[in-house]
């Protein structure tokens, strides 16, 4: 039974999802990409289904079924055609790039002989009962070029760019180590998001960050007007020398992380945590300095340490005052990047250890290019219009 052009679930599936509950996903999965599939031939065409109109482009060709392996077992999708050719529905590969790189990473561990019996069951769930090196190989050969084009697409203006780093465990030479991920998102003109680029390496943390830096100028990077990230020094090192004299916003959060180390005694980090945060939360940077220079002062004989680093640090952490008041909240600080870091450890959590430096970047980019799209797709992020 197939229900390829209906608007609604029909009555069918959702009794079956009252009679199965779970077991009935992929029947629900393979009607709403199908409905999102269809939309898209009807924009493609500039017409919908029967229209006659002078600005249709073309005509529809039926449909063609297009088996795919997901998390919930193969879905034989309805994919639409057009008789002039030149059209493929994005819906059908975008929420599925993730699950094939997860899947691959599995299959990767398997065939190299390093899986558990869990990860062995959960590779003959999604691949089938055979898998070889051979059809690995293939599958990650058609992912890992979608993925490398969307890594060196070419880039635009950027007004606020942002830098951060997570690391996961990778299989190396027989050892297991630490790979450095670098990812950079920013804001362009427009106020929308986007996700710019991602790196993993096994290299010297300046030099990786660097490299990374400077690959986003060659594809075309510009108009930076505020960096916000972390105060790693290997960042610190390659952002001076790539971004010269563009202005750094060091992240509030982890600023504010970071005084702990410097408070003396544990009854001490309620008040100096609120104190922070008055000098972050202040008006203007008039009253913010002031702040600072009373929270120094009130610190140098009980926590001398404690008073030097406010001094040097804080500073830091107040470029943003020199931006929109309607901007600030979203670029103080470099959360937008820790919420995609849940969601790549969302994924790579089921992994643990990588079996190779490739299949963490399938995973990772696979992960990110899915959110880039979200965001581009999505509502305006910050008003360059109004300020």
């Amino acid at each position: 039974m197939t229900y390829q052009n209906d608007c609604t679930l029909p009555e069918e599936i959702l009794e079956q999802l009252t009679s199965e509950g779970l077991d009935a996903l992929p029947e629900m999965i393979r009607i709403i990409i199908n409905q999102a599939m269809e939309l898209e031939r009807q924009k493609h065409l500039g017409a919908g289904r029967y229209e006659r109109t002078p600005s249709r482009r073309g005509q529809a060709n039926g449909f063609k079924d297009k088996t795919m392996q997901t998390r919930v077992g193969a879905i034989t999708f309805d994919v639409p055609q057009v008789r002039e050719g030149g059209f493929y529905p994005g819906a059908l590969e975008k929420g599925l790039r993730s699950e094939r790189a997860l899947m691959l990473a599995l299959a990767e561990m398997y065939v190299q002989g390093v899986s558990t019996r869990k990860v062995a069951a959960i590779t003959e769930r999604l691949c089938g009962t055979e898998i070889t090196a051979t059809q690995v190989s293939r599958a990650a050969s058609q992912l890992d070029e979608v993925l490398e084009a969307w890594r060196k697409r070419p880039l635009g203006e950027i007004i606020y760019l942002y830098l951060d780093a997570r690391y996961e465990k990778v299989r190396m030479d027989g050892q297991i180590r630490d790979a450095a991920i670098l990812i950079a998102a920013g804001v362009g003109a427009d106020g929308k998001r986007c996700i710019m680029g991602v790196s993993v390496s096994m290299s010297e943390a300046h030099l990786h960050w660097r490299t990374f830096l400077e690959s986003l100028i060659e594809r075309g990077l510009s108009g930076v007007q505020l960096i916000t990230s972390d105060d790693h020094s290997g960042l610190r090192k390659a952002r001076q020398a790539v971004f010269t004299g563009v202005p750094w916003q060091r992240c509030q959060f982890h600023l504010q992380q970071n005084a702990g180390q410097y408070v003396p005694r544990k009854k001490m980090r309620a008040a100096v945590a609120a104190d922070i945060r008055a000098i972050f939360n202040a008006p203007d940077r008039v009253q913010a300095d002031a702040y600072l220079k009373q929270m120094v002062l009130k610190y140098e004989d009980t926590a001398s340490s404690l008073a030097d680093w406010l001094e040097t640090a804080v500073p830091e952490g107040l470029t943003v005052f020199d931006f929109p008041v309607a901007h600030r909240r979203r670029i103080r600080t470099v959360n937008v990047l820790e919420r995609v870091s849940q969601e790549i450890k969302r994924r790579t959590r089921v992994i643990r250890i990588f079996p190779n430096q490739s299949s963490c970047l399938r995973l990772v980019s696979a992960v990110l290019m899915e959110t880039s799209e979200d965001w581009e797709t999505g509502r305006i992020y910050l008003n360059f219009i109004s300020g």
